[in-house]
């Protein structure tokens, strides 16, 4: 099969197009003949050799985690009726920026009538995670909610989820047509953070209050700049890491200052108790509360251009691969 390869740790031109062995289905997983994968930004970090401690994964290998397609074969202890349906998922030990992928039948939902497989597979990830935050976070409604990189791919559903709850949405991104774009998906507010100080126009826009609820997805300095905003009582979700790490922050300062926090290893813990199914995200898909944002399609040949590209800041939304 045709499959994109990450060949070593490094920058995007380490991707290769190559001949991949086909991957055979075991117990209890099928074949799918891959359509449309997904793309986020830990992928490029993952490509770097970081987050190792999250990710087991050695080069070289086949990138790319959630998928939709056609399931072709099934293993052991799989009934055939599986074969033909068109499946959302996510890859066993990733693979899903190939022709084929092997996949646990456990994780896969069928594709609902009246959703385009584009629209499934952009919005269950970042949908999964957007629905595991809602539940999480306290009520939205009439509370001053900060997001930032909030014209990526789950900023952007975050947004949207905020304004339906009744919240006052401030939007923080880089560049106006981001900033346009977090507007048109429902913000009221929208900042600029890559100009010096915009920490006081989310203060300005509070009232001096300071942010109820921060959904933070820049991570590093960024992070810790929006970290300083929460007001006392707030509530923090550092889920993002674009700039290379997670917001950081002082736990003693945020005991003391009453505020609760959200990092990516409480929501690990959290998904086991708040649990978030695949079918409950194509639902609010299907019912228009979850809208992802397209930006670009790239096919299987230029997945290192996907990578450039989200690194670079360059999309408006998300990145998808077209595979077949």
């Amino acid at each position: 099969m045709h499959a994109a390869v990450v060949t070593q740790y490094g920058d995007p031109s380490v991707i290769r197009t190559e001949e991949w062995p086909d991957p055979v289905p075991g117990a209890g997983q099928v074949l799918v003949e891959v359509e449309v994968a997904d793309m986020i930004f830990v992928d490029t970090a993952i490509r770097r050799g970081q987050h190792g401690g999250f990710f087991d994964v050695q080069p070289p290998y086949v990138p790319g985690t959630r998928f939709g397609g056609r399931v072709r074969s099934t293993g052991p202890g799989v009934p055939d009726s599986w074969i033909g349906k068109t499946v959302v998922g996510r890859g066993v030990d990733f693979g899903a920026h190939a022709e084929l992928v092997v996949a646990a039948v456990d994780t896969l939902s069928e594709v609902p009538a009246g959703l385009n497989l584009e629209t499934v597979v952009a919005v269950t990830g970042d949908g999964f995670t957007t629905l595991l935050l809602e539940r999480l976070a306290p009520d939205l409604q009439g509370k001053d909610v900060l997001i930032t990189a909030s014209a990526g791919g789950m900023g952007l559903l975050l947004i949207q989820l905020a304004h339906r709850a009744g919240a006052h949405v401030i939007a923080a991104a880089r560049g106006q047509a981001k900033l346009d774009l977090s507007k048109a998906q429902g913000a009221d507010v929208v900042i600029d953070y890559s100009q010096p100080g915009w920490e006081k126009a989310v203060l300005e826009a509070t009232g001096g209050r300071g942010a109820d609820l921060v959904f933070e997805g820049a991570g590093g300095e960024l992070g810790a700049t929006a970290f300083g905003v929460v007001k006392d009582g707030g509530w923090f979700s550092a889920h993002g890491a674009p700039s290379g790490t997670f917001a950081p922050y002082d736990p003693a300062d945020a005991e003391r200052r009453g505020i609760i926090v959200k990092g990516i290893a409480d929501l690990r813990v959290d998904l086991v108790s708040t649990p978030v199914t695949n079918e409950e995200v194509l639902q609010r898909a299907a019912a228009g509360d979850l809208v992802p944002v397209v930006d670009r399609v790239f096919d299987l040949d230029h997945v290192a251009d996907a990578h450039t590209a989200l690194e670079q800041r360059a999309l408006l939304g998300k990145a998808l691969i077209r595979v077949r």
